[in-house]
């Protein structure tokens, strides 16, 4: 009687071995079974907008649209080495567009750059009629001028009787004082016109920037 109380538990021993080893079969088919939690996507960087800068072929080399090539050996063509003259040109919208042509006389290469200075003129004291020419467009860079060569400047001439008279009150003028950029002595152009004594609303000449 005292063993068979004894023995029941070792009998339950079995019993156990088996729970635990179902338990555990349970276990890792459940862990098999589990899906992993997903990782969120991280978007790639946004891809650059940048241009992408392409080399020069070999041998060349960049030009700059602002970059100079300025003779800094060359002087600035004075008035006692040109002279001046109107080419031909041609009429549109009530003006006319004539070139005033610097020619350099000197014995020695010079440049000039920039606004000539034109103004209408009248009389034998040569007074001025109205305001001087207003300037068109940006300045140039330096233009050299080889003795012979010429350079020019185009030179916008309003036709005066568009303007109302009381506004412009028009007077004959008998040609140009102009002024090389740069100096304050002038030349003198012959040309026979009308012009405003007073300031019209508007320019009644233009002058542009020296060209080659």
């Amino acid at each position: 009687m005292i063993r068979t109380g004894i023995g029941a538990p070792r009998a339950l021993a079995p019993v156990l071995v088996v729970a635990v080893l179902v338990a555990v079969l349970i276990g890792v088919t459940a862990c098999a079974g589990a899906q992993p939690t997903p990782t969120p996507a991280v978007p790639p960087p946004p891809a650059s907008t940048a241009p992408t800068a392409t080399p020069a072929p070999a041998g060349t080399r960049a030009i700059k649209p602002a970059e100079q090539t300025d003779d800094a050996a060359l002087t600035r063509c004075t008035t006692g080495e040109l002279s001046v003259s109107l080419g031909d040109g041609g009429a549109a919208a009530g003006s006319v567009y004539r070139p005033l042509i610097f020619t350099n006389t000197g014995s020695h290469t010079c440049e000039l750059r920039g606004f000539p200075g034109v103004s209408y003129i009248a009389g034998e004291d040569g007074h001025q009629v109205g305001p001087a020419a207003a300037m068109s467009g940006e300045r140039g860079g330096q233009v050299p001028i080889p003795p012979g060569g010429t350079v020019r400047a185009q030179l916008q001439l309003v036709n005066v009787q568009n303007f109302d008279p009381a506004d412009c009150h028009p007077v004959p003028v008998g040609g140009l004082r102009v002024y090389p950029p740069g100096d304050t002595a002038s030349l003198f152009v012959q040309m026979d016109g009308t012009g405003c004594s007073t300031a019209p609303p508007g320019n009644q000449l233009s002058i542009g920037t020296i060209t080659p």
